[in-house]
């Protein structure tokens, strides 16, 4: 037996494809860390519609796109779901958030909301972007919506509670994300300042011929301006489906029907 045998035995998967998985995810690991130290992320913007004639944009979600060194863009599925709990994660979270700030500052008409984990909330980094432009004056802050999804403001409700407190005086908007998708505990949403909610597209999805959705999606609807927030219909993929989340009072759509996300603003 060779000197790496017990090395091998105790460290590497002895299946030839998991093995091939884990050294692929070791490497997009190291190209995400790479292109987040050589500023290689673009965002991408998916319109929010208000639910009116013509279906005007409210507002466009941001969704960060990471690069590798030839300039592809490197799949989401393939590392968030290892990076949310780490300090990568908060990395793309402030990586988004400066490079919203960057279309803020260029056009004067865009209103963007930006993804961010309760987590987040309390980096160091995250918190430098966010007050460098605080304290700059620049009033961009009242162009932007912080999205929180349900789960991750339900693990730290004091941390976004208090968060929300402080960030009142600067016009800073919230939006609930995946609002229905993890049993909020309605209670904390007299407690929160989200100004909108995001209904999850597992309620939107064919809601126009499953009963059991259009019960649910009307309840979430209801509890969502019962507390004076907008809600969001996400999820949106036909006009069926557009059409009666507005019948229920809907007060936005978001979804293929009415624009993929681009990297380009119009």
């Amino acid at each position: 037996m060779g000197p790496n045998a017990a090395a091998w035995d105790d460290q590497t998967p002895r299946d030839p494809l998991e093995y091939a998985v884990s050294v692929r995810d070791k490497d997009v690991l190291s190209m995400v860390r790479t292109a987040l130290r050589t500023d290689s992320c673009q965002l991408a913007l998916q319109p929010v519609c208000a639910a009116q004639s013509g279906y005007p944009v409210a507002f466009h979600e941001c969704l960060i796109r990471v690069m590798d060194e030839t300039g592809r863009i490197i799949p989401a599925a393939q590392f968030m779901g290892q990076i949310e709990d780490t300090s990568i994660g908060r990395d793309i979270d402030a990586a988004s958030l400066k490079l919203a700030f960057r279309l803020l500052a260029r056009h004067d008409d865009l209103r963007l909301s930006v993804n961010v984990s309760a987590r987040s909330l309390g980096d160091a980094a995250w918190r430098r972007v966010l007050e460098k432009e605080l304290d700059s004056g620049s009033m961009y802050a009242d162009r932007l919506i912080l999205e929180i999804s349900e789960e991750s403001a339900m693990q730290l409700p004091e941390v976004v509670i208090r968060f929300m407190e402080e960030m009142q005086p600067y016009g800073l908007a919230f939006a609930l994300d995946d609002f229905g998708a993890g049993l909020t505990a309605f209670r904390y949403l007299k407690d929160f300042f989200f100004d909108l909610v995001k209904v999850d597209s597992h309620f939107t999805r064919n809601i126009h011929r499953d009963p059991d959705n259009q019960v649910l999606a009307e309840a979430l609807i209801t509890v969502a301006h019962q507390f004076e927030m907008f809600a969001v219909g996400e999820g949106v993929e036909s006009q069926q489906e557009a059409d009666f989340l507005i019948s229920v009072g809907v007060d936005c759509v978001q979804g293929y029907h009415f624009g993929v996300p681009k990297f380009s603003v119009k």
